[in-house]
């Protein structure tokens, strides 16, 4: 039996029944919301949006190496958004993991935050391709985001076959109840069609949430539904040409404004507060974007100063500058696994990599004399703002 409920923009209340348990599944209406969003509401909100991402954008471009940022940008999302999920793993973590340095973090919680940047990065790959954002494309983005660790026995590609819930420990005491199962292919459908239905003129960063909030509220996967929904930001973002290169994440934003976030997502089920939410999603593109601004420019500050200091240490500065470059992505460093990747001998390096310590570029952590570590360390602080692990 269907309930519905103030409207056809709340949806509707499908009643439900398992092991003598009497329950509500909450089953939302089509995008776009109906009576049409309040978008007087909106426009100073959006127009502060879209300046701090045209000047993020222009800036980006002034970087001497764009793929380097979003390297290390892609990191710090997927790292956050798994932060919002539980895990406890660090930046530094993630990057000692990939670099195959020891790491005191469950190897779990950084292979799920690994398995986040492959299942971006694919996404990303397939969007430059000519593949469309569709719910294959989830599909194959979830396997990704699933595959080992916790999670792999949730049916990674694969829509739920099964009821699923939020907060509670059954779905009559829940938070939050989802679509019924048999419902799940037919939303996600009606969702795809809204992706791609370019005759409602809605502004991009707009529809983006509208879609974000839909995804989350049909949660049409058993597990990683949060991850994936905060990650289709992202790709919605450039597959409308919004941003030129996908370099905004609003996973900081989310992470410190949690709270508010799962509120107004759940006003939007049950008040219908499309507007609400509209607003919090456009201030926090402001804010990201304005802060990817000011991390670019640090960055950009950082390596003009540190290419200057180096071109002055004398006849290592060659050596120097390309174990520099290294550093952009391996901003830990092992001497032996540097001078392998740089074709350099272990001598050349080791001399190079002294010298930056010398001058206050490089730090060692281990204290040892052998199997030795360095650390970019202003580089790291840049890039590891905001990215400790929650507490609980």
């Amino acid at each position: 039996m269907v309930k519905s409920i103030k409207g056809m923009r709340l949806g509707s209340y499908v009643s439900h029944s398992s092991a003598g348990e009497t329950y509500k599944a909450f089953v939302p209406a089509p995008l776009p919301p109906n009576p049409p969003l309040e978008m007087g509401r909106l426009y100073k909100p959006l127009d502060k949006a879209m300046n701090a991402i045209g000047r993020l954008d222009a800036l980006a471009k002034l970087l001497p190496d764009i793929g380097l940022f979003l390297y290390m940008y892609v990191r710090k999302e997927a790292l956050l958004s798994s932060q919002i999920e539980g895990t406890q793993s660090s930046l530094s973590d993630l990057l000692l993991f990939e670099s195959h340095e020891k790491t005191d973090v469950l190897t779990d919680d950084v292979e799920e935050v690994s398995n986040y940047i492959a299942a971006l990065n694919h996404g990303l790959k397939r969007m430059k391709a000519g593949f469309p954002l569709s719910a294959r494309l989830i599909r194959e983005m979830h396997a990704i985001l699933l595959r080992g660790g916790r999670g792999s026995n949730k049916a990674p590609g694969e829509f739920r076959r099964s009821q699923n819930w939020i907060g509670g420990t059954r779905p009559g005491k829940a938070r939050y109840v989802p679509a019924p199962p048999e419902r799940v292919a037919e939303l996600i459908s009606d969702l795809e069609k809204f992706i791609h239905d370019d005759q409602r003129k809605l502004p991009a960063l707009v529809k983006a949430s509208l879609i974000h909030v839909q995804f989350e509220t049909i949660h049409p996967f058993l597990d990683g539904n949060g991850r994936l929904g905060r990650l289709l930001i992202t790709l919605l973002l450039y597959a409308s040409e919004t941003l030129t290169q996908p370099i905004l994440y609003l996973s900081l934003y989310l992470k410190e404004n949690r709270q508010t976030y799962y509120e107004l997502l759940q006003d939007v089920r049950t008040k219908g507060d499309w507007e609400g939410w509209c607003e919090f999603f456009l201030d926090g593109v402001a804010e990201v974007a304005a802060q990817a601004s000011i991390d670019a420019k640090k960055i950009l500050d950082l390596l003009e100063r540190d290419c200057a200091r180096i071109s002055t240490i004398g006849r290592v500065s060659r050596s120097a500058l390309k174990i520099h470059g290294y550093l952009l992505k391996k901003p830990f460093l092992s001497i032996t696994k540097a001078a392998k990747a740089l074709k350099l001998s272990v001598p050349t390096t080791t001399n190079a990599v002294l010298k930056l310590v010398e001058i206050g570029l490089l730090k060692e952590l281990t204290g040892h004399s052998r199997n030795r570590l360095f650390a970019y360390t202003k580089y790291l602080v840049i890039l590891t703002a905001g990215t400790e692990p929650l507490k609980s």
